[in-house]
């Protein structure tokens, strides 16, 4: 028999283990013949019968299951009295279940995790809004009293930490100085933490002058280390808009060099200006800009560039920086990273020298990042700028018309009567003109990079005089002049080398930004005359921009437009009386304007002539229309002077109209 299995065995393709049974893994598994266990030789029946413990017991002695620990031998595998216990559960039972395990594992990781519960509903109670403030006191003493000793602990919870910032904002006085005087410690490690933040930031805002002043000193020697996390930066930032002047520089200061960093008695200096302080100490400049450097360098590499306090820096620093130094940082913000520095003064300064000076790809990138903000760019105090600054700058009027005139378009209703969406569309009317843009303005459209208006060292020798020439005329003028034909890397103040008048032409009347232009102030032509800030568009779109940019291409249009102002200025007295209005004749805004529009644009003159005054001067010969009627003697065009004369020569030898002092004639001696 055992010889007819090893001859059976050798038609397996399988190699047989050497001292393996049929019924191991080697052979094949005969059913017909049953397991036999090497301690008891009787056949195991217990599949077939209930299964009873003691005789398992019995039978089973020194034989142990392969998979079976000691504490499950020897009992049994099912038991009746547990099957109302295996019963499928409801849902609404499983998730109670699952609520009572989370709560557990919450308990044994949370140390004051029944504190915070009990924090949780004294908060709904006390944010109400309709909630007395006896109560809401009441409530308050109570989560302080029991938070006492324990703030800096459960600071960090995401909800203890709101009750807290309910606490500082309601709390009296004394009940605040407490918990400032019980965080002092741990501010440090708090203005790193997700929702401590919150809380720092409230405290800050209710803090007296000596607390902020004690904060703001806690925070020295750390700032650096804090502007580069993501959520700390949030408290160096807060902590520079609540304080002085004092306190802005010395927070400043740290980031300027390293002898700043670690002596407090250095930041307290009169000056303010990086290069000040360089003179001041006897720095040496290449140390300085090695360690703004390092401090600059991982910030942006981070993203965390929303801060006015880093924005402040990084404009020193590129007063000072070399040349390599300036364009590497031009470099890394030439992409939409500049969109989130733009909203304050400095960001729209770094913004406006990353234009001058970049590239023709680096001014592409930052253009593109702008897509889909245009609008709220040009309607930003200090965005507007930038626009300002691309459009009087750029020579790629293809990429301009895509992405930034295109956007313009849409809102163009909404520009014309913005203080600041405004200034764009003004600064392709009438470029660089005082009346629109204030002195600061002006001085920030026109900063450079010291650094980088020097050229490279492979000019040749009569560009190099040249170039002498050009720095001269800077020093005694505050201009830069040069050539067309210069490298890409040196960028003059002006920027661009395409013509201006060109450039203007393209982006405004080219792409049809000055044909919506027009029909706004069609539609709108009453509201903008009435408008403190419309008004000044429109008398530079009705006398076709400086240079004359909109004719003759637009003369149709234009004429259009004077024959509905001059509709508008024809409407009788008494309907604007009956619709309880002001006539745009008697109006302050409106008369100045209309009477502005007669001295310049005789074309308007002559069709306001013929529709509203000819025939009824004397209506309008007191008040503020008065001054309209006027105009029309001191227009500059006889053809207009001579027109109107005829009417109001008699009115004035009446004295019914009075011609302003410096326009009256002299009397003979």
């Amino acid at each position: 028999m055992a010889f007819k299995n090893q001859k059976d065995s050798q038609s397996n393709k399988r190699k047989r283990i050497p001292g393996a049974t049929k019924g191991d893994d080697g052979g094949k598994f005969s059913p017909k013949k049953k397991l036999r266990t090497p301690s008891n030789n009787q056949p195991n029946k217990g599949f077939k019968k209930p299964f009873d413990s003691k005789a398992a017991g019995q039978s089973n002695k020194g034989f142990k299951k392969p998979f079976e620990s000691k504490a499950a031998a020897g009992k049994p595998k099912y038991n009746k009295s547990d099957t109302s216990q295996d019963a499928p559960k409801t849902k609404r039972e499983l998730r109670i279940q699952a609520k009572e395990l989370a709560e557990a594992r919450k308990k044994k990781r949370r140390p004051h995790y029944t504190l915070e519960q009990e924090l949780a509903l004294l908060w709904e109670k006390m944010r109400r809004r309709n909630i007395a403030k006896e109560d809401r006191s009441k409530l308050i003493s109570d989560a302080l009293r029991r938070m006492k000793g324990k703030i800096p602990e459960i600071a960090g919870s995401h909800v203890s930490c709101r009750v807290l910032q309910t606490c500082a904002k309601y709390c009296s006085k004394e009940e605040g100085n407490a918990v400032f005087e019980e965080l002092r410690p741990h501010f440090l490690t708090l203005a790193c933490n997700t929702y401590a933040v919150h809380l720092i930031t409230k405290m800050l805002d209710n803090a007296s002058k000596e607390q902020l002043a004690g904060f703001i000193s806690s925070l020295h020697g750390h700032v650096a280390s804090l502007l580069r996390h993501m959520v700390g930066s949030v408290v160096v930032e807060h902590a520079y808009q609540l304080g002085n002047a004092t306190q802005k520089q010395a927070l400043l200061m740290e980031l300027y060099s390293t002898e700043l960093q670690l002596f407090k008695d250095l930041v307290s200096l009169k000056e303010r200006r990086l290069v000040d302080i360089i003179s001041k100490l006897n720095l040496q400049k290449t140390s300085v800009i090695r360690h703004m450097s390092s401090v600059i360098q991982p910030i942006l590499e981070k993203g965390i560039v929303d801060h006015s306090i880093l924005h402040k820096a990084l404009v020193e620093y590129l007063t000072v920086a070399d040349k390599t130094s300036a364009a590497d940082v031009i470099q890394h913000l030439s992409s939409a990273l500049l969109v989130r520095m733009i909203h304050t003064k400095d960001g729209s300064k770094i913004g406006i020298l990353c234009i001058k000076h970049g590239n023709a790809q680096e001014r592409k990138k930052i253009i593109k990042g702008m897509k889909g903000h245009v609008s709220k760019i040009a309607q930003d105090r200090f965005g507007s700028m930038v626009l300002t600054c691309i459009l009087s700058v750029v020579d790629d009027t293809r990429l301009i018309k895509k992405i930034i005139i295109r956007e313009l378009q849409k809102v163009i209703k909404e520009l014309i009567f913005d203080k600041n969406g405004r200034r764009p569309l003004l600064q392709l009317l009438h470029p660089n003109c005082s009346r629109y843009l204030s002195p600061d303005d002006l001085s920030l459209l026109d900063s450079s990079i010291p650094s980088l208006l020097i050229k490279g060292d492979l000019e040749t020798e009569a560009e190099a005089e040249e170039n002498v020439k050009s720095s001269e005329v800077e020093e005694d003028e505050d201009e830069v002049e040069v050539e067309e034909d210069e490298e890409e890397n040196v960028k003059t103040v002006t920027g661009g080398k395409k013509d201006p008048l060109l450039r203007r032409r393209e982006l405004l009347v080219d792409s049809g930004l000055a044909e919506s232009l027009i029909d706004a102030c069609c539609e709108n032509a009453e509201e903008l005359l009435r408008s403190n800030h419309g008004k000044e568009v429109l008398f530079e779109v009705v006398t076709g921009g400086a240079d004359g940019i909109l004719h003759p291409q637009l003369d149709e249009k234009l004429e259009s437009l004077y024959e509905t102002i001059a509709s508008i200025v024809a409407i009788p007295k008494s309907k604007e009386e009956e619709e309880e209005k002001e006539h745009l004749l008697e109006d302050f805004h409106s008369s100045r304007t209309i009477r502005k529009l007669i001295i310049d644009c005789p074309s308007l003159a002559s069709t306001l002539w013929k529709k509203a005054f000819k025939g009824n001067c004397k209506m309008w010969a007191q008040g503020h229309s008065a001054k309209v009627i006027c105009a029309y003697l001191e227009s500059s065009d006889s053809k207009v002077v001579k027109m109107a004369k005829q009417e109001l020569q008699p009115l004035l030898d009446k004295g019914v109209l009075k011609l302003p002092e410096k326009n009256q004639p002299k009397k003979a001696d």
